[in-house]
């Protein structure tokens, strides 16, 4: 799925090989560990992967400061099938409810209106303030904001 340059094609690098995702991976283990949330796997009533959707602490140095970010990642060839709405509110709900998190942020670049009609469908409140600018490999990219909360 990192593999695809449809799927990563928010990454100013690009595509990532297989250490790049095992590190992602590794990353959601540990906040697993530390919050009892991370990004999920996404399957199929059969068990197919699909994808996977959670709420992850933000990065330290992030420009917005600590946070819990919402995020999700599918395959291509199952974009548009809902999966991602489904998930990400099952997500949102289990970490307002068990982790106690009041407010969750979400981002996407301008152009990614697939992530940005997700979020609408989610009844996420889009927040121009908090409009960032991250480096992604010395490559900056602009992030527009979006809030979920109680």
């Amino acid at each position: 799925m990192h593999a695809d340059p449809d799927v990563t094609v928010d990454y100013a690098s690009g595509p990532l090989g297989r250490a790049q995702s095992n590190r992602k991976l590794d990353r959601y283990a540990f906040a697993f560990e530390q919050l009892g949330s991370c990004r999920w796997a996404v399957e199929t009533p059969d068990g197919r992967f699909v994808g996977y959707t959670g709420v992850m602490p933000s990065r330290e140095g992030h420009p917005l400061g600590a946070h819990y970010e919402l995020g999700w990642r599918l395959m291509r060839s199952e974009w548009g099938r809902g999966y991602a709405t489904e998930a990400a509110k099952a997500a949102l709900k289990d970490v307002f409810q068990r982790a106690g998190l009041s407010e969750v942020l979400a981002y996407a670049a301008a152009d990614n209106t697939r992530s940005q009609a997700v979020m609408a469908r989610l009844d996420l409140r889009r927040d121009p303030r908090r409009d960032f600018i991250a480096e992604d490999n010395a490559e900056p990219w602009a992030g527009l904001v979006w809030v979920a909360s109680l």
